[in-house]
């Protein structure tokens, strides 16, 4: 940790060089000759760091040695900052244009502030100087090698590649026994879930098992309710309570965190339904906590399921498993470890490459101690290791002799984390002021790293600090110490965990700066060490009242933050003790106000007070944090931001969503010259975008759905750095808005070529003449970031105009998902349709004029998975149109293919494949995996190609199609032949008043 330290505080002092040479900001005076001292005692640090980090394992004086270095570099970190923020807040001041100047004793008492502050810095920095020389002569007695590494240019990773390997190796068995006893049939007299518990040791891939059988698609077939729920330790009933009814259903949780209320929530969702409840990571053998949370889960069918994973065969017993329902997990066997080695360390090399790095491999793999995460650890490392030197000194390398138990698991862990470079050292390390098994947002992990100086300076004009924060997220991933990924919408990762085991390692290394406070009940005290190490503190569970813990002897504190706590005041005194506080999280709380004297805290870069439902007002003193880079007031009661929000101008992500009270921001955000992502979505009374915005030329990320009648100014045509325009683009039609000059025109998006992700436009009202030139205009082919396009037509007007519109609307070909909704051509394919090669989606909706679909059009998109056709309200036939000389396959990706509200629909119109003069493919929907059709009425078929040409198709849904169903009752309609070989059928007659009415006799009969 010390080496990424120097790292930091060499490019501060770098930075601040630059300005006084380059730029002339001369603000502290006399200390030239320290800062070059410090300079040239750091390098010389520097060049021996990485030796003393290995051997303060085994030696306490080198411990003691870096505990000082370390001190000083707190200090440093802290003067540097404070020297940089005055240089910033010089800048900021002499950008003010001003007409004429009136002195008064305001103005001259804070030049006089100023003047003391910086000769404090000068001070200061000569007593840092003189305290580093020490350090420096001290290390010439500890005969340090000099081993300072020249670093490569990271690699960046395809992380898709590398994610849970271990899925593929050694687990087939245990798989499939699980899946059997998920997916087998129970006894009628079974009135609780049956409990099927996954044991074994740290690392040996319980969750990863777990994962499997959860996705697995018999498993997903047999239960209408599938929850996951991480337990971890400590077992809290109420969060765990919380966890199932959000995964049943959110919309019912109740405002509470009282447990019964939740309980009888669980009972209501649960009523009726055959689920599989996981609950993993369970620690906790005291049955006094279970007994509760099972009583409310045997409401459910029978034949529900319970999958436990926990380390201790006591939590299966208090369960009340027998042992034949028991299974362990055994440690992997050396050739299936090696077999994931084998994959991330050597696949992509050239075989003769890895043939001669495979003996020395095979033996890497035999201390992998048979734990798969260990075997995907290593082979993380050893993937950037090119050489058989490189490889031969991690065999010999003395950490495999460490002899303490704990260190023996921690072993490849070590060898991974000191060959990660200085940086990202710190950014693995700082992972553990999370709690174990908690859900990491990728995107905020990098800010809250950015928020600790670990991405490098503002002024790094090169790599903007989020790109360098995912190249050091994708080598971590590489290096395996995440896992448990899940992916955005455009399949970027987005949200991780850390193995337990990961965590402990972290905590192992930074065991006296970092420091996870629990709660366990009300009346508990707790008094942190007095030793003023404390860097970063972590507070769990702390119950409702004041902040709980006194910070007297923690002047150090890089990092407060809360998960799970109800804290509802915070003391003046407690904010300025916070003064050397960079990221200060306090989201989830019940805080009601927030002091003033938080604007004195210059070195808070990070503030997150979202989700603290009593919070109405921002203090205007916030606006003098001139090195906040995020602030986060999502879901909060705020009605206002402070008019002086212009001020922060370090400011780049800025979090207002779900603000029900927040109306407008204010005309000074548009000074902002920094901002990359705001975030207005879910605020209900929100009114108008500034219509300055134009000014923000550094936005990459604008959300704000989810708001009616919300207008894009039209300045945004300058943002052509945007990147995701999170809102319906809405286009003015003839009569609509209040004019041309001011209305957002089409054409407008001409230039933002890095839109990614998804967009949606809108047209309001009838089209006008110029839109068809203006959709060509915006050159939607150019922009090859964009995944997601939905396009819709709202006046019922001529079909020639909409045509032409969306002629003109050519997408990139790397387009995955279409959605056309109300569109009023009667040609329903677009002519480019054909071009859309990677389209994976396609859904018309609500084209009203339609009254026939060519299916076999569109039939040429081979990677096209999901086909949706839904309120096509005069459609009569649908149908194939072949006019092929040569035989080929159509749509030879589709899987799931749905029709819903066609209530003209009567026939499929196909040739008869028996006719000798018809040309057809050899293969139709070869992968069609479901088949749904719902609401209509008049339809009285299904295709005749289902029997011979859909040998996949596993599902069938009819829903309130009655003339379709009594076809195809089970043995007796004509229509059953053509079905009567797919495994899962679901055919409901009830019209939707007939399932409303059973629903409220079921109500009624409940309430008597």
């Amino acid at each position: 940790m010390a080496e990424a330290f120097v790292s930091v505080l060499l490019e501060q002092l770098a930075s601040i060089t630059y300005q006084q040479i380059e730029k002339e900001v001369r603000l502290v005076a006399e200390v030239e000759k320290e800062v070059a001292d410090i300079t040239s005692n750091l390098k010389a640090i520097q060049a021996v760091l990485e030796d003393a980090e290995k051997r303060q394992v085994k030696e306490a004086i080198v411990r003691d040695w870096l505990e000082k270095l370390k001190d000083v570099s707190y200090e440093m970190d802290d003067v540097l900052d404070e020297w940089t923020t005055e240089i910033l807040i010089q800048q900021v001041d002499h950008l003010k244009k001003v007409c004429f100047f009136v002195p008064s004793n305001c103005f001259c008492f804070g030049q006089v502030n100023r003047v003391i502050r910086r000769r404090d810095i000068a001070r200061r920095i000569q007593d840092l100087s003189h305290r580093l020389n020490e350090i420096a002569r001290e290390r010439q007695s500890y005969n340090f090698l000099n081993t300072e590494r020249v670093f490569e240019q990271l690699e960046r990773i395809e992380t898709s590649s590398l994610i849970d390997l271990s899925k593929t190796f050694g687990r087939e068995d245990e798989t499939e026994l699980v899946v059997g006893k998920l997916v087998g049939e129970s006894s009628q007299e079974e009135r609780n879930p049956l409990v099927i518990p996954i044991v074994g040791m740290g690392g040996m891939g319980k969750t990863t098992l777990a994962q499997i059988v959860y996705n697995n698609e018999k498993v997903k077939l047999n239960f209408t309710k599938r929850v996951w729920v991480c337990v971890s330790d400590p077992f809290s009933e109420v969060k765990i309570a919380k966890a199932i009814i959000a995964d049943l259903n959110k919309d019912d949780a109740p405002n509470s965190n009282d447990l019964q209320p939740l309980l009888k929530c669980i009972q209501r969702n649960i009523k009726g339904q055959k689920f599989l409840l996981v609950l993993d990571d369970v620690w906790t053998d005291d049955d006094r906590k279970w007994e509760q949370l099972k009583l409310s889960l045997q409401s459910g069918l029978v034949g529900s399921r319970i999958l436990v994973t926990t380390r201790k065969e006591e939590v299966a017993m208090m369960m009340g498993v027998t042992s034949a329902n028991m299974i362990h997990l055994e440690k992997l066997s050396e050739q299936c470890c090696w077999s994931i080695f084998y994959h991330i360390a050597l696949a992509e090399r050239e075989r003769d490459e890895s043939k001669v790095l495979e003996s020395l491999g095979k033996d890497i793999v035999k201390r992998c101690k048979g734990l798969p995460l260990l075997a995907k650890v290593l082979g993380g490392l050893m993937r950037s290791k090119k050489t058989k030197k490189e490889w031969q000194d991690v065999l010999s390398s003395k950490i495999w002799g460490l002899d303490k138990v704990e260190q023996q698991v921690f072993q490849p862990l070590l060898l991974s984390y000191y060959d990660l470079t200085p940086m990202i050292k710190r950014c693995l390390l700082y992972c553990v002021t999370f709690p174990k098994d908690h859900i990491i947002d990728k995107k905020i992990l990098i800010e809250l790293w950015m928020s600790q100086g670990l991405l490098g300076s503002v002024g790094n004009k090169e790599n903007k600090m989020i790109d360098i924060g995912e190249l050091y997220f994708s080598n971590l991933v590489m290096r395996s110490f995440f896992q448990n990924y899940e992916e955005d919408e455009v399949g970027n990762l987005a949200l991780f965990k850390m193995h337990d085991i990961v965590h402990d390692f972290l905590q192992y290394l930074t065991k006296n700066e970092c420091l996870i406070v629990e709660f366990k009940d009300e009346e508990e005290r707790i008094e942190l060490p007095a030793n003023n190490k404390l860097g970063h503190l972590t507070i769990m569970f702390a119950n409702s009242g004041p902040f709980p813990l006194s910070l007297d002897h923690c002047q150090r504190l890089r990092t407060i933050t809360t998960f799970y706590c109800s804290i509802t005041s915070l003391s003046r005194k407690l904010i300025l003790q916070l003064k050397c506080v960079r990221t200060l999280n306090l989201s989830g709380n019940h805080i009601e106000e927030v002091p003033d004297e938080v604007g004195v805290l210059v070195h808070l870069r990070y503030l997150d007070l979202s989700w603290n439902k009593r919070l109405q007002k921002l203090p205007d003193s916030l606006c003098n944090l001139v090195n906040l880079q995020t602030l986060r007031v999502a879901f909060t009661f705020v009605k206002k931001l402070p008019e002086a929000i212009g001020k922060l101008t370090s400011l780049q992500h800025l979090d207002a969503q779900g603000c029900e009270c927040l109306k407008k921001l204010p005309d000074s955000l548009c000074n902002l010259v920094n901002l990359q992502t705001l975030r207005v979505d879910w605020c209900d009374r929100f009114e108008k975008l500034p219509e300055a915005m134009g000014k923000l030329t550094s936005l990459q990320h604008l959300h704000a759905q989810y708001i009616e009648d919300l207008k894009l100014p039209k300045s945004i045509a300058r943002l052509k750095s945007l990147r995701t325009l999170d809102l319906p683009v809405v286009i003015e039609g003839e009569g609509e808005g209040s004019g041309d000059e001011e209305g957002l025109r089409l054409s407008d998006l001409r230039d933002m070529d890095e839109l990614q992700g998804k967009l949606e436009i809108k047209w309001r009202g009838k089209l006008k003449d110029s839109a068809a030139s203006d959709a060509e205009k915006a050159k939607l082919v150019n922009k090859k970031h964009l995944l997601h396009l939905k396009l819709g037509f709202e006046w019922m007007e001529s079909e020639g105009i909409q045509e032409a519109v969306l002629n003109a609307l050519q997408p990139n070909s790397n387009l995955e998902s279409l959605v056309i909704d109300g569109y009023g051509g009667s040609t329903l394919c677009p002519s480019w349709t054909s071009s859309l090669i990677n389209l994976k989606s396609l859904t018309f909706q609500d084209c009203w004029v339609c009254k026939y679909v060519p299916l076999s059009v569109l039939g040429y998109l081979g990677s096209l998975e999901t086909f949706r056709f839904e309120g096509m309200w005069m459609v009569k036939k649908v149908g194939f149109e072949y006019s092929l000389d040569h035989q080929v396959i159509l749509f030879p990706n589709l899987k799931q293919l749905e029709f819903k509200r066609m209530w003209e629909w009567e026939e499929w119109d196909h040739h008869d494949e028996n006719d000798a003069t018809s040309s057809s493919p050899t293969c139709f929907m070869p992968r069609l995996s479901t088949l749904s059709i719902m609401d209509c009425p008049k339809l009285k078929t299904l295709p005749d190609f289902l029997p011979r040409k859909t040998p996949l198709l596993q599902n069938l849904i009819i829903s309130r199609c009655p003339i379709l169903s009594q076809s195809c009752k089970d043995r007796q309609g004509p229509e059953w032949s053509k079905i009567s070989h797919i495994p899962n059928i679901q055919i409901n007659e009830e019209t939707d008043e007939e399932i409303d009415g059973e629903t409220d006799e079921e109500i009624e009969e409940e309430t008597e």
